[in-house]
């Protein structure tokens, strides 16, 4: 099991969400730190990406020497397109 930290940012993209939404990304979360199988944003890019529901995503980073998995961002298809594209 890993323990989770987040972003400074992440609270920016999840306090939009509604809250019946934000109770359904805390299971996710959850499912996520007891080792749900993960899948990369992309090749060369450093992020993995949960998908929930059809239009929205989790992107996180795993650290696996402290046991850490850091949540950077949550909510649409459309505005996750626009944070990646970012960092690519």
């Amino acid at each position: 099991m890993y323990n989770e930290e987040f972003d400074p940012q992440w609270d920016d993209h999840f306090e939009k969400l509604p809250k019946d939404l934000q109770i359904r990304i805390w299971k996710k979360i959850k499912r996520i730190l007891e080792g749900l199988p993960t899948r990369h944003l992309e090749h060369g890019v450093p992020y993995f990406v949960e998908e929930f529901g059809r239009q929205y995503r989790i992107c996180y980073k795993s650290f696996e020497e402290t046991k850490v998995i850091r949540f950077y961002f949550v909510g649409k298809h459309k505005d996750y397109e626009k944070w990646i594209g970012i960092r690519k």
